[in-house]
């Protein structure tokens, strides 16, 4: 037997969408409608000017986040991109310290420094936020080779995009993730459009779980906008990579809503297309769905939890609104010299 045979034999296999508990459900609903609501507010703001810069919205892609820290044990690492708001959630950083950080004030969670693309928390492992297209995946790498050299039972979710899936440092990277073994998941968020071109105009094979097969590095298509599988599949691949058989390659396939930052129209889709995966496949709609159907909630208590989340989030708004600048003397913290 060869040893992509013997690889081959033993890569997780994916199994039927299972079913979530009434707690799983109710959870996953409302961190997902939590990202929603924060997002749909971010969207407000930057209109309105509170917000400079760049930002990037992750309305739709709900789902992919969630469902993966489900399945993160304490002490796992979360780096992504620049479309990192609902990732931060997920990972439990405040909504206030976020939203501040988006305005650039001082209670933000680099003190109003990173803004949209740029956030960080060592208490929640969360690092970053990054705006280099595809830096996440060799820093990623990295955290992983800390997991393995201190002998801890963590890994890396290192999540990154289907336009970042074609720049180099990702495939130099993968090389030495399975050359060395390391406890990283690599998570293409695959929402069909790098920018304003589709995956088809940029990539000359689409499917990008299949991207690591030269380096035998096995990888799955998901899909990303039904939590419960996207949690299945988060269980399969944690147990792998950290009984110590290297990377896998998960690519979800989700979808973005709104334009690719806040200054795109995304004039390279059709209304129909947005509105047909909106209407046929959102992942917080599903949830709700299951929910009502199972008798697990009713349409009142779901109006009540979405009540308390947007409560939240006005909250969240207006500390960010309202909350000082950083002194000037900030200018000269936290950086290298």
């Amino acid at each position: 037997m060869t040893a992509a045979d013997s690889l081959a034999r033993s890569i997780p296999a994916a199994g039927p969408v299972p079913v979530f508990t009434r707690e799983e459900e109710r959870s996953a609903y409302r961190e997902m409608l939590l990202i929603r609501r924060f997002e749909e507010k971010a969207g407000q703001l930057y209109g309105m000017g509170f917000i400079g810069g760049f930002c990037h919205l992750y309305i739709g892609q709900e789902a992919v986040v969630v469902g993966l820290q489900m399945a993160a044990i304490p002490g796992d690492q979360v780096i992504t991109t620049y479309r990192d708001h609902g990732h931060m959630l997920a990972c439990g950083m405040s909504a206030s310290g976020v939203m501040a950080e988006l305005t650039g004030r001082r209670g933000g969670l680099s003190k109003g420094k990173g803004g949209s693309m740029h956030m960080f928390s060592k208490e929640k492992h969360f690092y970053g936020g990054h705006g280099i297209v595809g830096a996440s995946v060799p820093l990623g790498a990295g955290l992983a080779f800390a997991n393995k050299y201190r002998g801890n039972n963590n890994l890396c979710w290192c999540y990154f995009g289907d336009g970042a899936a074609n720049q180099g440092q990702v495939y130099e990277t993968f090389n030495m993730a399975e050359l060395w073994k390391l406890p990283i998941v690599f998570v293409i968020e695959n929402n069909r459009y790098a920018m304003g071109t589709s995956i088809e105009r940029a990539s000359s094979t689409t499917n990008l779980s299949a991207r690591g097969s030269s380096f035998d590095i096995p990888g799955e298509q998901v899909d990303g906008m039904d939590v419960r599988a996207v949690k299945a599949a988060g269980d399969r691949v944690a147990k792998w990579a950290r009984e110590g058989n290297g990377p896998f390659i998960l690519e979800m396939l989700t979808y973005r809503y709104r334009g690719h930052s806040m200054s795109d129209p995304a004039k390279y889709r059709s209304k129909e297309e947005v509105q047909a995966m909106r209407e046929q496949h959102d992942p917080i709609e599903q949830v709700k769905a299951r929910m009502i159907n199972a008798n697990i909630a009713t349409e009142e208590e779901l109006k009540v939890m979405d009540k308390e989340v947007r409560e939240i989030v006005n909250r969240a708004a207006e500390f960010a609104q309202n909350d000082p600048e950083p002194d000037s003397s900030e200018l000269t913290t936290d950086i290298l010299l």
